[in-house]
C-alpha cells in the first residue's frame, strides 16, 4: 500500500482510545489522559466531522474556536486538492490524475468524514486500472470499516477484494487480506475461521497498519485454543517458532497456552484470570467476552474429563485450584447447556462421563434416515395406487 509503514494507522489507534473512553472498567484518571490524547489527535488532524460527533455524544466538550479553525483549514486544503485534480486533468497523465484523487480520498479519511471518503474512494477507483492499486483502495475501505465497526461495509469489501484477486493480484496483498478477513471473522464470533486465517498468515504477516505483530499473535493463540484439537494445537501453535519468539512478551499468554496443553489446570486458571482483563479491554473481543469465557472453560473441562470414566468432584476441584461448590455449579450449567457429556452423582460426589459413541450415533442416524425414507416410499406408493 502506498506510504505503508510498520505502524498501526493513527485513526485505528484513535478508535481504540475512543473505545477505552466508553469502557466502564477503565479508571477515571486514565480516561482524563485518554480524553486529552483524543482531543489532541482530533485537533492535529482537523477532524471536524468526528469532533462534532464526539461532542454530541458528550465524549468531548465543544470549543467553537477550535471547530471553526478546523473547518477553515479543511476548506483551504480541499481547495488545494481540487486545484491539483483540475491541473492533473488538464496538463498531466492518467497516473497523476489518479494520484490527485487518491490524495483527496486520504484527506477525507484523515479528517474522519466517512461518507465523503467512501464516495471519493469510488471516484479514485474509476481512475484506477491496475488490480494491485484497486486492492489498496479496498484496504483503505476496510480500515474505515474497522474504525466505525461497520461490518456490512467490511463484508462487502472483503468479497470485492476476493473478486479482484480472480483478475490477478500478488501474494503479499492476498496474505494481507487473510488478516483483515480473520479480524472480521473474530469480530463477528467466527473464531474457527479466524484461527485458520490467522495461522495461514503467521509467517507472512505484514499487516502492521491494523495492529502490531504481538497483538496478532495474541489473537491467533486465543482463537486457536477454542478451535483446534490437541494435535493441531501442538503442531500449529505450541511449537510454532513464530509464536514462540513473541508469546513471552504478552502477559499470561504463554502460561495460558502451555498450561492448557500440559494439563496444568491450576496454572491455567491463574493465567486465565490474568488474561480476562486484556480480553475485556480489547476493542474487537470485548463484545464476545462472556461467550469466549464460556467456550474456553468448555474446552478445558472437556479435556480434563476425557481422561476419566468417572472422577470425584473433589479431585477435579483440587486439580483446578477451586472449591467443590464452584466446580459443581460450573459443571451443572455446562451439562444443562449440552456442552459437557457427563452427569453428576451428587450423593457420592462423583462425575460420570457419558461421551457419545461415534459409531452408535452414526447407526442411530442411519436408522432414523431409513425410517424417513420408508415413510416417503409408502406415501408415494399410495399415490401411485390411486
Amino acid at each position: 500500500m502506498e506510504g505503508q509503514e510498520e505502524t498501526q494507522q493513527p485513526h485505528l489507534q484513535l478508535a481504540n482510545k475512543l473505545f477505552l473512553l466508553s469502557h466502564p472498567d477503565v479508571q477515571d484518571i486514565e480516561k482524563v489522559r485518554l480524553r486529552e490524547e483524543v482531543f489532541a489527535t482530533v485537533k492535529a488532524d482537523d477532524m471536524a466531522p468526528l469532533y462534532e460527533t464526539l461532542v454530541s455524544e458528550s465524549v468531548l466538550e465543544m470549543d467553537q474556536g477550535v471547530l471553526d479553525s478546523m473547518k477553515a483549514k479543511i476548506q483551504e486544503e480541499l481547495k488545494k486538492l481540487d486545484e491539483k485534480i483540475a491541473d492533473a486533468e488538464e496538463n498531466l497523465g492518467e497516473s497523476e490524475v489518479r494520484e490527485a484523487h487518491l490524495a483527496k480520498s486520504l484527506f477525507f479519511i484523515r479528517i474522519g468524514d466517512k461518507e465523503k471518503a467512501l464516495e471519493q474512494l469510488k471516484v479514485t477507483e474509476s481512475k484506477t486500472v491496475a488490480v494491485g492499486q484497486k486492492m489498496d483502495l479496498v484496504f483503505y475501505t476496510l480500515q474505515l470499516g474497522f474504525f466505525y465497526m461497520d461490518f456490512d461495509l467490511i463484508s462487502k469489501s472483503i468479497e470485492k477484494a476476493k473478486n479482484l484477486f480472480e483478475e490477478g493480484g500478488d501474494w503479499e496483498r492476498k496474505n494481507r487480506l487473510k488478516v483483515y478477513e480473520g479480524l472480521y471473522c473474530m469480530s463477528t464470533r467466527n473464531f474457527k475461521k479466524a484461527a485458520d486465517l490467522f495461522l495461514d498468515s503467521i509467517s507472512t504477516f505484514t499487516t502492521y497498519e491494523i495492529f502490531p505483530y504481538d497483538i496478532f499473535i495474541f489473537y491467533t493463540v486465543l482463537t486457536s485454543i477454542i478451535s483446534l484439537d490437541r494435535v493441531s494445537l501442538k503442531q500449529k501453535v505450541v511449537d510454532a517458532p513464530e509464536i514462540l519468539t513473541v508469546i513471552g512478551k504478552i502477559p499470561y499468554l504463554s502460561e495460558f497456552l502451555n498450561s492448557l496443553y500440559d494439563c496444568q489446570y491450576k496454572s491455567f486458571f491463574a493465567a486465565f484470570a490474568g488474561l480476562t482483563e486484556q480480553i475485556k479491554l480489547d476493542r474487537y473481543l470485548h463484545p464476545h467476552f462472556r461467550y469466549y469465557m464460556r467456550e474456553i472453560r468448555t474446552v478445558v473441562y472437556s479435556q480434563f474429563l476425557e481422561s476419566y470414566k468417572s472422577v470425584t468432584i473433589e479431585a477435579m476441584a483440587k486439580a483446578f485450584g477451586v472449591t467443590v461448590d464452584f466446580i459443581d455449579l460450573e459443571l451443572s450449567r455446562f451439562i444443562a447447556a449440552g456442552k459437557l457429556h457427563c452427569k453428576i452423582d451428587k450423593v457420592s460426589g462423583v462425575l460420570e462421563t457419558n461421551r457419545p459413541d461415534a459409531k452408535n450415533s452414526l447407526y442411530q442416524a442411519t436408522i432414523k434416515q431409513g425410517d424417513f425414507l420408508l415413510n416417503r416410499i409408502q406415501k408415494l406408493s399410495r399415490v401411485i395406487d390411486l
